[in-house]
């Protein structure tokens, strides 16, 4: 009982504080706008995406303040090839494509992983690259490669994954890098034309790995606000607050989200990824090829690159009509919101998704689709 009270008080105390937060935000923005019209704050993260809009902080928030979501979704900003790469894959004799499950459903030019599964390719799903490994162990006759998709936070688990593979001598798997780094991109963004960006969100599982420091030069070279937030409600409500903050006094690298994120990052977990990968140029949808942005494989574990294993051809078809009005890629950039698509709830919903912002759990267009609408 004293336990269930305890908890029930928690919880006032902390609608009390997001309601504080909430005025303190909102004030600040009437305060900025005297001079402004809009404010636009962006996240670079597919769990603040789904934070935002869950806890209904965008629609809380005074209007001026725009909350935008940016190509934080692993799975939105890999590139159509790369896709179009992994079903090519999974058509070769005798190969079987392991991955996670968020990739199965994502479209290629012609079809998806998923397609591919129910007309017969071996195409398997697993929670961890480890998992991938221990099955090519278990079956020595088949390929397998293992869809390498994400940003610094999974791509040390895969390289821990490789060190293994070659320590014990397992010459039947692969890994197909589509991996990509974020400071590259939000570089992009800060640079770009087309994005009017004031401030960002910095993702809090990315930082946990890298750290601040790759971030200053937002501060230093594009006079640009940033902070690293975690992904409660109180959180992202402080993150923008301290943003806001900023953008009065002036920019800085902060971190709200102290209790996981240090100045330096993992040391241990940035040396096993730089042993393994190297810097590369990657494509990213919506952004094209960033360079320096992608992570390839050094010269001692090229065995495993899946890219140098297997001929992997583009694939290109003229009923690709479809899939060029999916502006999944303007709205990774802040350019339109998800609404603004005119395939968004008519031809593409969760169902029957046209474009990977709609199949990711963790994409935009998903979020305002069970959110927003």
């Amino acid at each position: 009982m004293k336990a269930e009270q305890h908890k029930a008080t928690r919880k006032l105390d902390e609608g009390a504080l997001e309601r504080a937060l909430l005025s303190r935000v909102n004030n600040l923005v009437i305060e900025l706008c005297e001079t402004r019209r809009t404010i636009n704050l962006m996240e670079v993260c597919g769990t603040h995406t789904m934070a935002i809009s869950g806890f209904g902080i965008r629609r809380a928030v005074d209007p001026r303040l725009r909350l935008l979501s940016g190509p934080g979704c692993p799975v939105c900003v890999t590139a159509q090839a790369e896709i179009d790469a992994a079903i090519g894959i999974a058509g070769e004799q005798g190969v079987a494509v392991v991955t996670f499950g968020d990739m199965m459903r994502v479209p290629g030019t012609r079809t998806s992983l998923e397609h591919e599964k129910a007309i017969g390719a071996d195409v398997r799903v697993v929670y961890s690259p480890l998992d991938a490994m221990r099955l090519a162990e278990a079956e020595p006759d088949r390929q397998f490669v293992f869809l390498g998709v994400g940003f610094e936070t999974t791509a040390p688990t895969v390289a821990a994954t490789v060190i293994a593979a070659q320590e014990s001598k397992v010459s039947n798997f692969y890994v197909l890098s589509m991996f990509k780094t974020i400071p590259r991109a939000l570089e992009a963004i800060a640079s770009s034309d087309r994005v009017n960006v004031d401030g960002f969100i910095l993702p809090g599982h990315v930082s946990t790995i890298i750290g601040t420091r790759p971030y200053e030069f937002l501060r230093d070279k594009y006079h640009l606000p940033s902070c690293v937030v975690g992904f409660e409600a109180l959180d992202v409500l402080q993150g923008i607050h301290m943003l806001l903050e900023q953008v009065k006094s002036g920019p800085r690298v902060e971190i709200q989200y102290t209790r996981s994120v240090k100045p330096e990052g993992n040391r241990t977990a940035i040396q096993v990824m730089e042993t393994v990968f190297e810097p590369g140029d990657a494509e990213w949808r919506g952004l094209g090829t960033i360079r320096g942005s992608g992570l390839g494989f050094r010269q001692g574990f090229r065995e495993f690159d899946a890219r140098k294993r297997f001929r992997i051809a583009e694939l290109r078809t003229p009923n690709a009509k479809r899939q060029t009005r999916c502006r999944c890629g303007d709205v990774m950039l802040g350019v339109i919101v998800p609404p603004e698509c005119k395939l968004f709830a008519k031809t593409c919903s969760p169902e029957s998704p046209v474009g990977p912002c709609m199949v990711s759990t963790e994409g935009a267009c998903a979020a305002y689709y069970k959110y927003e609408r």
